[in-house]
């Protein structure tokens, strides 16, 4: 988290790069983008009069017009209109021409845009903002409270004060339907506040929360990832990844996104091996496949010719190819023998790369025992050393 270890000033600036929150490591913004167009410093006599504004350091981002007479830079902080008589404040993301570009990539249309931003934000607007913010986590316990005494099936996920103080949005996860309309009197009567409940996914609530995946860096739903596609447990078979539920899932609960990046690339590969070779026959046994590695190019099969006594082999595909042709055909070889040539190759493979696993074997140097120092025993007849 590049800049939340620096701290802020009252200005909601970071103390420690001073770069307004858009740093290049984008640790100070949930879904940080970086506005190259607005740096160029270029005169453009068509401008866009459109700007993307984040609020609460990234997790909602919304579109607003800009108002002809005023002129504002990416990273300031801006008085919002929210449509009922109160204001937001927010920070501008990007502007111009790429918030076109960001609409279409969110399929948002431009006749929606029906709010301006009014002004640039002053000292007391930031203050404000710093209030609501201090206020979210005691929302957050009181909001868990109320929903467990009112024993509904619900978690209360996070909450956005806005800075006015009239508005609090609740964000929530549940599996079916809530019927949460005493909770909002509930709420209401507790928190003096417009209440807004909106019901979210596991993986938004990731996203929203954030944190640091097994990887040791963010969580790509909180940094870029935009869109969640449906991940199963196929992407990791075809990965040839044990299906172990604890290494397998997020923090969201649910499959781990990144299983799905590299999918398409085994996919491809995996056509250019045989297919329907899960069993092989010869006369002294079956072999049965255990994976298939494409970095070596080889098939793992564990043969056993002696019952009870079995033998992992790498085979080519050319050759598990000849013998599931004579399967087909009714004959059996004599015997399944890997061929040299591909030991050679996967010990040359093992010596030149590390393995895929990130585990690295350590040589075995043999210490020298030391030899341990025996006390002599003491003898009564022995005459003391002069």
């Amino acid at each position: 988290m590049g800049c939340t270890s620096c701290g802020t000033q009252k200005n909601g600036m970071p103390t420690g790069c001073g770069d307004k929150g858009h740093c290049a490591s984008g640790g100070c913004n949930k879904m940080n983008t970086y506005d190259w167009l607005t740096v160029l410093d270029l005169d453009d006599p068509q401008e866009v009069k459109l700007a993307e504004v984040s609020f609460k350091n990234g997790s909602r981002k919304t579109f607003y017009k800009i108002p002809d007479l005023q002129r504002f830079t990416t990273g300031d902080l801006v008085v919002v209109d929210t449509g009922y008589g109160g204001y937001d404040v927010g920070r501008i993301s990007l502007m111009g021409d790429l918030v076109k570009l960001q609409m279409r990539k969110k399929n948002f249309q431009e006749n929606r845009i029906s709010f301006d931003i009014l002004r640039r934000a002053n000292q007391r607007d930031i203050e404000r903002m710093e209030e609501s913010r201090a206020l979210e986590h005691t929302f957050l316990v009181k909001a868990r409270v109320i929903a467990r005494n009112l024993k509904l099936d619900m978690k209360i996920g996070d909450v956005e004060v806005q800075a006015d103080l009239k508005k609090s949005t609740f964000y929530y996860t549940a599996d079916g339907r809530v019927d949460f309309r005493e909770l909002v009197r509930s709420y209401a009567k507790e928190f003096k506040t417009k209440i807004e409940m909106w019901q979210i996914g596991a993986r938004q609530e990731s996203a929203r929360i954030g944190g640091i995946g097994s990887c040791g860096r963010e969580l790509c739903c909180s940094t870029w990832l935009s869109d969640f596609k449906t991940v199963n447990t196929n992407a990791a078979r075809y990965q040839n990844i044990a299906i172990n539920q604890s290494k397998l899932t997020g923090q969201c609960g649910r499959l781990k996104c990144c299983l799905n990046y590299e999918l398409d690339l085994y996919v491809d590969e995996l056509d250019k091996y045989p297919s329907n070779v899960d069993e092989l026959y010869s006369m002294k046994g079956k072999a049965s496949l255990v994976k298939v590695d494409i970095f070596r190019g080889v098939l793992y099969y564990a043969y056993e010719p002696e019952k009870g006594r079995s033998v992992v082999m790498p085979l080519t595909p050319e050759y598990v190819r000849e013998i599931k042709s004579m399967n087909d055909k009714g004959q059996r070889p004599e015997e399944i023998i890997a061929k040299e040539d591909v030991n050679e190759a996967a010990k040359k493979v093992e010596n030149e790369y590390v393995d895929v696993t990130g585990e690295i074997e350590l040589p075995d140097n043999k210490k020298k025992k030391k030899k341990k120092f025996r006390k002599r025993p003491f003898d009564k007849n022995k005459p003391p050393a002069k």
